[in-house]
Parts: C-alpha cells; structure tokens; sequence
C-alpha cells in the first residue's frame, strides 16, 4: 500500500472512530455488546465484537508500527461505519443499530 493511501486510511480511521481505546474496552465488556453482530460459523463472538478488540490495539500502536494488515482492518472499519451510520433508526440511543456501531469504535451519539 502505498504511503499516501496509508494516510489516507489513517485519517479516515481516526474520523469514523470516535471513542477511546478506554471507551471502547468498557463497552466491548457489556452485555449489550455482546448482544448484536453476525456470529460467523457458531462462535462464541460477533465480527463486530471481535473488531472492537482488534481497533482498540489498533489505536494504541504507534502509526510507524502499522502493518499493511492493520491497514486493511482500517479501511475495513471505515467502510462498516460508513455504510451503516446511512441506515440510521428513529431510535438511536437503545438501537441495535447503534451497538452494533460502538462495537466498530463508533458511537453516534457523539457525532
């Protein structure tokens, strides 16, 4: 990946993500988290939730130590939190729409 499409990624990264690796950590421990996402192939975890996981290491890894890998996630989360946040609900606070979004970093509540 070449670096001006890295800081592209990165950029966009930072904006779709809007809660801390803190924030984040607590949600993914609630039951609501837990609750929404597609679980592939009978596990125990959401794509979503495992996500959740893999941004909040993300966000604590010094830039220089991305790997195209991680960029990859990146532009994965960014697409997620894009196409979503288009289907919004009437009800937003107690949506699954919602926890399924905090589950990608992103609460919208904070928009």
């Amino acid at each position: 990946m070449p670096a001006l499409d890295r800081d592209r990624v990165y950029r966009d990264f930072a904006r779709a993500v809007n809660m801390t690796p803190a924030e984040l950590e607590d949600w993914l421990q609630s039951k609501q988290s837990r609750a929404v996402g597609w679980k592939a192939d009978g596990r125990d975890e959401s794509i979503g939730h495992a996500s959740g996981r893999r941004i909040v290491t993300l966000l604590r890894t010094q830039k220089a130590a991305l790997t195209d890998e991680d960029y990859a996630h990146m532009r994965k989360v960014v697409g997620y939190v894009a196409r979503h946040r288009a289907q919004r609900p009437e009800n937003v606070v107690t949506s699954r729409w919602r926890y399924s979004l905090m589950n990608w970093g992103h609460d919208p509540l904070k928009e």
